[in-house]
């Protein structure tokens, strides 16, 4: 994929986005952000197959590229593992999309071990599987979210065993 298809693409990801998010209200406001602030600078949000940020990037050792943010970045320049954050557009082994609990940040994130008792937006979770939809259409951004859903699975069969 080109960068002009590239920046096509992720700009229709961020108006189905739009303002969603898992509540109808600010998530944040619950935990105090605490997705958004790390002291630890080795932690940070994935970025996607293609995106591109004006935020801070670091790069790991085997070559992951994370947004390290202090949780003062404007909301327009988030990367879409932040927009979408704690739940993911998860694959199975035919290619279906669909949204699940990103339990990679189960430590981070409060609603993950109360989302029996939370009214979720069902619009936020239309869109994140509309962007999943999106993104499986390309092979890079496929294997992707399908690595992506691996270690998720593997996260969660680990803390189902804690």
């Amino acid at each position: 994929m080109n960068k002009t298809d590239a920046k096509q693409m992720y700009n229709k990801i961020f108006k189905v986005m739009g303002e969603l998010t898992p509540l109808r209200a600010d998530c944040g406001a619950l935990c105090g952000g605490a997705c958004c602030k790390s002291d630890d600078k080795s932690i940070g949000m994935r970025l996607f197959p293609y995106e591109e940020t004006t935020l801070p990037v670091k790069v790991t050792e085997d070559g992951v590229h994370l947004v390290v943010c202090d949780g003062t970045c404007n909301r327009e320049e988030r990367p879409l593992s932040c927009r979408i954050f704690p739940f993911f557009p998860t694959v199975d082994l035919r290619g279906r999309v669909y949204v699940e609990p990103d339990f990679r940040g189960a430590r981070l994130c409060p609603m993950l071990d109360h989302m029996d008792e939370i009214i979720f937006d069902k619009r936020f979770f239309k869109a994140v599987k509309k962007v999943g939809k999106i993104l499986a259409k390309d092979a890079q951004c496929l294997c992707f979210l399908k690595e992506s859903t691996d270690e998720i699975d593997t996260y969660k069969a680990f803390l189902k065993e804690s």
